[in-house]
């Protein structure tokens, strides 16, 4: 999934034919990269897994048997023993003491395989939580960046709509100073004038908060020098996905990291089940330990070499043990309730993202169904109100009809062309969703 929906963002990218640039103005392609390189929930979760990852370690060290050494060095007065002539003495000792020590769980009923699983999965578990992370990521940039697109095209629509007031003002000026036309008229389209000025206004502040929300997804700092690369979207007859909602999920449930990620859990709090059985029996390890030890007394005439006294008083020892719990004050029992808790939580989690992942697809399903019947009523709107406002221009233009009834159709055309736009940008969003849901290359063409 990690590179599917890299090869979404590249796929975006490359349909605008433009190569990314780190200064901007930014492509799709860029603009994910650099969301997902700077988004700080995704460093978490990946420094998260460094923490699994030594979790793992651990859990996996506690099969091999421990070593450790040590040294100590001391003075002792009064009376105690010599450790030279083993009697009782009034009198400095300095000793040196050295030992070696090792430990080993010979069994465990395999409480340390089950944890070293349990980590295992938890790792997988992770990795799958982070893919979903750059998933989720991934789609809120690159509907960030479409709603971009929209909001230019909505101005220069509304652009397109004071300019045509414009120029009917400046003809209907002329016309009332010739005294051809009363000068209510003007009045109507100086205040329409107006109008779509403050329009103009309201879509490149829309634009520019756009922009500032994409940036803020990137992570960069917002400046007026902010910008994207332009892309070409067009709609075909065969954009929308032929899958039911239902067949959307059979796929989508196989592939997508969330369910992974929950079913991993399960396995996770399995094994957690099976660790805190394995504490109702007994246990047995073994030790072995070697010491050795200097003193600075004499024996006899001589004093001991450092080298002779380390090789004379060697000793090892070698130990095995039985644990056998009898009573534990209820812990290992409020354990194992626990663990088979965290198993049905898990199950009620994966339940849960199932049931999540379904309504999304759904919802994403009927959105998408939406959009498109709203595209293609919208552009039936815009060719007949696009006729209507070019008659109404030409009647205005001879005088046949006042200036009321020619704004009514400006506006109803223009409002027309920006639900269409609306619609259509939406329409894309969604059938890719759908086409994300299912792991199909993602194509604008």
């Amino acid at each position: 999934m990690k590179k599917l929906l890299l090869g979404f963002a590249l796929m975006f990218g490359a349909s605008f034919g433009v190569n990314a640039q780190n200064s901007g103005p930014y492509d799709l392609e860029t603009a994910v990269t650099i969301a997902l390189e700077n988004n700080l929930n995704l460093k978490r979760s990946e420094l998260n897994q460094l923490n699994n990852e030594a979790n793992l370690l651990s859990t996996k060290g506690n099969r091999y048997p421990s070593l450790s050494t040590g040294a100590s060095s001391g003075f002792r007065w009064g009376r105690s023993i010599n450790p030279v002539t083993n009697l009782f003495e009034t009198q400095r000792i300095g000793n040196i003491n050295l030992s070696l020590n090792s430990n080993m769980t010979i069994f465990a009923a395999g409480r340390i395989n089950n944890a070293i699983n349990q980590n295992k999965a938890d790792l997988e578990a992770g990795q799958f939580n982070i893919e979903a992370t750059r998933n989720n990521i991934t789609l809120n940039t690159i509907n960030l960046f479409i709603n971009v697109v929209f909001n230019r095209e909505q101005v220069k629509i509304a652009e397109n709509q004071l300019e045509t007031t414009e120029d009917q003002l400046a003809r209907t000026t002329t016309l009332v100073e010739a005294g051809q036309l009363p000068v209510s008229d003007q009045l109507d389209l100086q205040a329409q004038n107006a109008t779509n000025q403050l329009e103009v206004i309201n879509a490149k502040n829309a634009l520019r908060i756009a922009k500032l929300n994409l940036a803020q997804a990137m992570q960069i700092p917002f400046t007026e020098e902010f910008d994207i690369v332009d892309p070409q979207l067009e709609i075909d007859q065969n954009l929308m996905a032929t899958e039911t909602p239902a067949m959307i999920y059979e796929t989508a449930v196989e592939i997508m990291p969330e369910i992974a990620a929950a079913e991993k859990a399960i396995e996770s709090a399995e094994f957690g089940v099976k660790s805190a059985k394995g504490a109702f029996y007994p246990s047995i390890g073994l030790g072995a330990n070697i010491f050795s030890n200097y003193v600075d007394r004499v024996f006899g005439l001589d004093r001991p070499s450092f080298g002779d006294q380390i090789e004379n008083n060697l000793s090892q020892s070698l130990n095995l043990s039985l644990n056998v719990p009898i009573f534990t004050q209820f812990n290992n029992k409020a354990s194992l309730q626990r663990a088979r808790v965290s198993r049905q939580l898990a199950e009620v989690a994966e339940l849960e993202a199932k049931n999540q992942l379904r309504q999304d697809i759904e919802t994403a399903y009927n959105q998408a169904l939406a959009a498109r019947l709203s595209y293609e009523a919208s552009q039936t709107r815009v060719e007949s109100l696009g006729e209507s406002f070019r008659i109404a221009q030409q009647r205005f233009d001879l005088g046949a009809i006042n200036s009321v009834d020619f704004q009514v159709a400006q506006t109803n055309f223009f409002n027309a062309q920006a639900d269409l736009l609306n619609a259509k940008y939406t329409y894309i969003f969604r059938v890719k969703v759908l086409d994300f849901y299912l792991g199909n290359p993602i194509n604008l063409n």
